[in-house]
């Protein structure tokens, strides 16, 4: 009892004991080679206890549907004028302001703290849960273990993760058994990977636990920590819309998601801002495919720090361009 304690499991033994009687042996882990590399490191490593990790995986199950998902990523599926229209509606714009304004004190510490705008904070947790609405249904357990042990592309980082899971479940006295998050892991408001919710998610609110499942206050001081942490710059601009001439080279557009070019040299290359921008900031050049034609974009630091969220300028356009219409809707 005492190690299970220290697990944090919180599942009593009679539970325990039925999982271990009824756990589908076609389905489970407990078997599985990887998940018992697994269980020899973090016992080794972390004195966990072998016998209540090999009852965990017992209850860990494949799930088919997650491999799917996760072989058909949006951001690669779908151009830009259909991608932006999952999150640029009407009704995450409307319950955005109504988040904001619900947690106007949070945010407005927030931003003072750490200088993120409050409706950047807001429209990740916009665009990742629809404001904590929609966080996830599959069971995390499940979700790591299928891609740290079925899905080789990837296992390696999915096998880290599911360590930082079983590590963050003992650290919060949480059951990892109930805990539920995406297909790929990830949980709470701002739909944080184990590895990400024990470096940056923070207690904000001050009643020493750290829940970003169920405790907004906690979930928007994490988000903001976590862009801080990755250097956001407060008071500096996020993103200028740009024209792009004929003679401009699609190499311009081939420079990936850091900036890696200033704005002049984007300038002298035909890649030229709207907005008055610094032009010896850094910079790097978007062209997004519309129903006719393409759109330009030169992205700063600001917004290469929001693809430190999600690795995708289509994913940071978005939080951008819904922050800007919640902002927008506040001030009215």
């Amino acid at each position: 009892m005492k190690q299970r304690q220290r697990f944090g499991f919180h599942v009593c033994a009679s539970l325990l004991g039925a999982l271990l009687i009824t756990a589908p042996v076609h389905a489970d882990y407990s078997n599985d080679p990887g998940a018992q590399a697994l269980i020899a490191e973090m016992v080794a490593e972390h004195d966990f206890s072998a016998e209540e990790l090999q009852t965990l995986f017992m209850g860990a199950e494949r799930q088919q549907s997650i491999l799917d998902a996760i072989s058909r990523p949006a951001e690669k599926t779908k151009p830009w004028h259909e991608y932006r229209e999952i999150f640029l509606t009407e009704r995450r714009e409307r319950e955005g302001v109504e988040f904001f304004r619900e947690h106007r004190e949070a945010l407005s510490r927030a931003q003072a703290e750490t200088g993120v705008p409050a409706e950047v904070i807001v429209a990740i947790i916009g665009v990742e849960t629809y404001y904590g609405r929609i966080a996830g249904s599959y069971d995390v357990i499940d979700a790591l273990s299928t891609l740290a042990f079925d899905y080789p592309k990837r296992s390696k980082f999915f096998t880290s993760e599911l360590k930082n899971f079983l590590l963050l479940s003992r650290e919060q006295g949480m059951d990892p058994l109930s805990l539920k998050g995406s297909y790929a892991g990830a949980m709470g408001y701002g739909q944080f990977m184990p590895s990400s919710y024990r470096a940056y998610a923070i207690d904000f609110d001050g009643d020493e636990l750290v829940d970003i499942w169920n405790n907004p206050t906690d979930a928007i001081g994490s988000v903001a920590n976590y862009l801080a942490k990755h250097g956001w710059r407060g008071g500096e601009p996020v993103v200028s819309a740009a024209t792009a001439s004929d003679a401009a080279p699609q190499e311009a557009f081939e420079g990936g998601l850091k900036p890696t070019r200033s704005v002049q040299a984007f300038i002298d290359m035909g890649v030229t801002p709207e907005q008055q921008v610094d032009p010896e900031a850094m910079a790097t050049a978007m062209k997004f495919e519309l129903v006719d034609g393409h759109e330009y974009w030169l992205g700063l630091q600001n917004l290469y720090v929001i693809t430190r969220y999600n690795h995708s300028a289509m994913y940071a356009m978005s939080v951008f361009l819904l922050s800007q219409r919640i902002a927008a809707g506040v001030q009215a």
